[in-house]
């Protein structure tokens, strides 16, 4: 682990947001990977205590996956962040990207059902925030 993942890994947003993709995640591999070993996730953000008691469980599969999304919530150059389908940057391979774009569509409505009710909430508002600002700021740029 380095120095820098852990002092990014202080900012309550970045341990937020960790916390969250973790969630979505465990839903995921819980309804997909119902017939693989699943065990506590074991990562650098584990080890710093961003998912306290409740460490999600995870194949090994997604648990590559969450290690990967972790590191790249922590060194995301954008502040502040926007949502990755948002972002003009795109820092995840192609194949990450296509895993997270599938675990979202899963995990996402079910979500709610998990203790995720109100990050879903603000999800939406901030979506909505981001595609009227992008549609503004191409408006104003077409003419």
């Amino acid at each position: 682990m380095t120095e820098r993942f852990a002092e990014r890994m202080k900012d309550a947003k970045v341990r937020a947001d960790t916390r969250i993709v973790a969630g979505l995640g465990a839903i995921y591999c819980a309804g997909t990977h119902a017939d693989r070993e699943r065990v506590p996730l074991g990562s650098n953000a584990a080890a710093l205590g961003v998912y306290g008691r409740r460490v999600p469980k995870l194949c090994a599969e997604c648990a590559e996956h969450i290690r990967y999304a972790e590191k790249r919530r922590a060194y995301c150059p954008r502040d502040p962040k926007p949502f990755c389908a948002h972002c003009d940057t795109h820092c995840y391979k192609a194949d990450e990207s296509e895993w997270q774009r599938q675990m979202m569509r899963y995990a996402g409505p079910r979500s709610i059902w998990h203790g995720y009710a109100i990050p879903g909430i603000r999800h939406a508002l901030e979506a909505r925030k981001w595609r009227r600002e992008g549609r503004t700021r191409r408006d104003h740029t077409d003419r």
